[in-house]
């Protein structure tokens, strides 16, 4: 197990408002995740969700499935249930900054794959992947929501 805390200062340049809103609209968020197919959203409870996706991971697409738990306005837990984090548990944290909204990651994580030493730099890539894709998904999305 590796505890990462991602606390940068990273920011979508828009409200927390248009955030949630974006997050809410599979097609948009989904989409946005240019290295994953056949996603599927099981719900379970109006703010609790199981999100599976097949993922490319260097040229191997691997099933993976998260159980996600909304907290709007301030963030959101995911709970890896399947693929190579399984096991792990993810806080993100929404702050508002007028016009922007700052994100930080809290995570408890863990692999059967991936040594621990090598663990967070893996997660860290995979974050920073994640936060450019829905970076430029929000842009779109906001330009088209106005």
């Amino acid at each position: 197990m590796v505890r990462i805390t991602d606390q940068e200062g990273s920011k979508f340049d828009t409200t927390v408002d248009v955030v949630w809103k974006y997050l809410g609209d599979p097609n948009a968020h989904g989409g946005a995740h240019r290295n994953s197919r056949n996603r599927s959203v099981k719900p379970l409870t109006d703010t609790s969700f199981v999100v599976s996706w097949e993922q490319n991971m260097n040229g191997n697409w691997v099933k993976v499935a998260n159980r996600v738990t909304l907290f709007p306005p301030l963030g959101m837990v995911a709970e890896a249930l399947e693929g190579p984090l399984a096991g792990s548990k993810m806080f993100t944290v929404y702050t508002p900054h007028g016009s922007q909204t700052e994100v930080a990651v809290y995570g408890d994580m863990r692999s059967a794959m991936v040594l621990d030493a090598q663990l967070e730099g893996v997660v860290r890539a995979a974050w920073e992947a994640a936060f450019n894709e829905d970076s430029a998904g929000i842009r779109e999305f906001a330009k088209r929501s106005k």
